[in-house]
């Protein structure tokens, strides 16, 4: 039976044979100060989109609305983790953006000029987010829980004229100092930086560098009697910059435009998500991530929807607080990751009990794979099946989805554990690391053959590394490379089964370290669990696994056999584990993808400092930090 329905395969028809005329319909549906003159220059590998348009991300979020009449709508709640509540409309959010243009101005921020931002997912980061896009300046939002090597490096690199920070930051009750750490990334990093804004939140002092550093409230006092107004910019100049993960410790500063980015994230929003301005959408993320930038701040603003940003942890104070926000706030559409999902899983459902969720239309998820039994419990036990919980995939390079199920368009089946299927546009293949096409169900590398709106078409001052490590990693062909390894199946679901450099290989079969995963994740007992290659003398590699355990369940012989039986059902007599660790933790990213480096310095006994492959959002001091903790776990079970 045929699993795509008639309209979905007329919308994976108009972007396979006119993929130039969809773009331009998609982007007639934003507002332009001048229309473009080409919808797609490619000189490889660079591209440029909707070349000659003039037009501004902030002025789309913001003023189109206003003009016409949505000025009284909703746009942001900001809520954090301490009850704080604080609602603007779509009016009172752009007054407040253009006080704080004013201010840049007053501060000599200029178009072009790069600025950092180091602070929580609160009001003032968004309103300082939208207030540089509105005048040309480009923001560098660096995720307020990196230490100060990763915050220098990402300055330096930046050349910020400005840094933007809190005092402190809110986090399970505590308060999280964030000033000392731009200090000290400033001592090392700091040459470009002229100026330091505090955002003082905490009643303790905190310590000011005469001459560079100044408070918000002093900010805010150098905006009256300067311009306030937009700059009308070409399509093609960069919005943002943002770090993603990297072969080595030095980061990689992918750049988005205002409009290729504002198009792509725009039309995402409504084909994947069927975002609709009368929604409140709570994306659970954060803005130092590439999904708060596009899915707490701007696809929703420029979909004319409200949208909810949230500081804190999800399940502070209570394991209660995050449908408590949902039902407070009749939030009717939830992007979350599959890390929320299995934490909020260790509680079970008893929380989500005491309250009425019949607001929630639909729950996406991102940030990796959703295994399908952490599905199962929110689709099943949590919303009984009463909404769909979909899967989907992108990259901090890709802006949005570039594999989903289309439910603004018309939701296809879900297959559990499967992305869905390529955003209609994104031209896509999988390939051995050779680039010879691999056939229905068949593991490969995810490549994509031609550009697309949210591409990042370059690293912020490093052309050479943009070509090298996207465009030219495949022999012979000008593919842009994913890193993910994946199959698609005969119906065109995308299966990715990790990154492509963590393939477990057992005796001559490959096996994706998501896939066992999963497996362990059938047992009632397993809360998370994380995997990674051991080598073996017999069969090349086996598995090594670190299972976390719900609530209520201690680790024990029979345990650890019923474990490894569950494994042994669900993939076969090829999944060979060599070790079964019990641990109290998973060492994760900042942004919740488990750092299986870690995993491996664990099993080969080496510090993780010694691993070649350091992924840039967790720095080598959190990497070794959480190798002692697990190889304390592992030595007490």
């Amino acid at each position: 039976m045929d699993v795509i329905n008639p309209i979905v395969k007329r919308w994976q028809r108009r972007g396979l044979e006119d993929p130039d005329g969809l773009w331009a319909e998609a982007a007639d549906q934003l507002p332009w100060f001048r229309r473009w003159e080409t919808v797609l220059e490619w000189k490889a590998p660079t591209f440029r989109w909707f070349v000659g348009g003039q037009t501004n991300l902030s002025y789309n979020c913001l003023d189109a609305h206003v003009q016409r009449g949505w000025g009284g709508h909703g746009a942001l709640i900001a809520l954090n983790e301490r009850g704080e509540r604080r609602v603007f409309t779509y009016a009172q959010l752009l007054e407040e953006v253009k006080r704080t243009a004013a201010a840049l101005r007053g501060l000599g921020i200029q178009q072009g000029d790069r600025v950092a931002v180091y602070m929580p997912t609160c009001a003032e980061a968004i309103v300082l987010m939208l207030a540089l896009t509105r005048v040309g300046a480009i923001h560098l939002v660096v995720f307020a829980g990196f230490g100060s090597g990763a915050l220098g490096d990402r300055i330096r690199l930046a050349g910020a004229r400005a840094v933007f920070c809190t005092d402190v930051t809110y986090r399970k009750g505590k308060d999280v100092p964030l000033k000392g750490i731009v200090d000290a990334a400033l001592d090392s990093a700091g040459e470009s930086v002229e100026t330091v804004v505090v955002l003082r939140r905490a009643a303790a002092d905190t310590h000011m560098q005469a001459g560079r550093d100044i408070t918000w409230d002093e900010f805010l006092a150098r905006g009256p009697g300067h311009d306030s107004s937009l700059v009308e910019l070409e399509s093609n100049e960069p919005a943002f910059i943002l770090a993603t993960s990297g072969t080595t410790a030095t980061p990689k500063l992918a750049v988005h435009t205002h409009g290729p980015y504002g198009v792509y994230i725009h039309c995402t929003a409504r084909w994947c998500f069927d975002l609709r301005p009368t929604d409140v959408w709570w994306s659970t993320s954060d803005i130092g991530w590439i999904v708060g930038h596009s899915y707490i701040v701007y696809a929703p603003l420029l979909i004319g929807c409200t949208t909810i940003a949230y500081e804190g942890a999800i399940d502070h104070p209570s394991p209660e607080a995050f449908y408590h926000i949902i039902a407070d706030n009749h939030v009717s559409g939830i992007f979350t990751s599959p890390t929320a999902v299995r934490q909020l899983m260790r509680y079970g459902t008893e929380p989500a009990r005491r309250f009425d969720l019949s607001c929630v239309e639909r729950v996406v998820c991102a940030g990796e794979v959703l295994n399908p039994p952490a599905w199962e419990w929110l689709q099943r036990d949590v919303f009984d099946d009463r909404i769909p919980v979909l899967d989907h995939m992108w990259q901090t390079e890709t802006g949005g989805p570039i594999v989903a199920n289309p439910y603004g368009v018309a939701l296809l089946p879900i297959k559990p554990g499967s992305s869905g299927i390529p955003v209609t546009g994104v031209h896509t293949r999988v390939v051995t690391p050779e680039g010879t096409a691999c056939g229905p169900n068949e593991k490969g590398i995810f490549v994509i053959t031609r550009p697309f709106p949210g591409l990042t078409a370059a690293i912020w001052g490093d052309a050479e590394r943009y070509a090298r490590d996207y465009w030219e990693r495949i022999p012979g062909q000008m593919v842009y490379f994913s890193g993910d390894a994946t199959a698609i199946d005969e119906d065109g679901y995308v299966w990715f089964s990790g990154r492509a450099d963590e393939i477990i290989k057992i005796a001559g079969h490959r096996i994706g370290t998501i896939e066992v995963e999963t497996a362990f994740l059938r047992h009632p007992a397993v809360a998370e669990a994380g995997v990674t290659a051991r080598p073996d003398p017999l069969r090349m590699e086996v598995i090594a696994a670190f299972v976390v355990l719900k609530q209520g369940h201690q680790p024990s012989q029979q345990l650890r056999n019923d474990l490894l039986e569950t494994v042994r059902r669900e993939l076969g007599p090829i999944a060979v584990i060599g070790d079964l660790n019990f641990v109290n933790l998973l060492p994760k990213t900042r942004s919740g993808k488990i750092m299986r480096r870690v995993l491996k310095a664990v099993t080969l006994d080496r510090d993780p400092g010694d691993i070649s492959t350091i992924e840039d959002e967790g720095s080598v001091d959190e990497a070794r930090e959480a190798w002692r903790e697990m190889q304390a776990d592992v030595a007490v079970h």
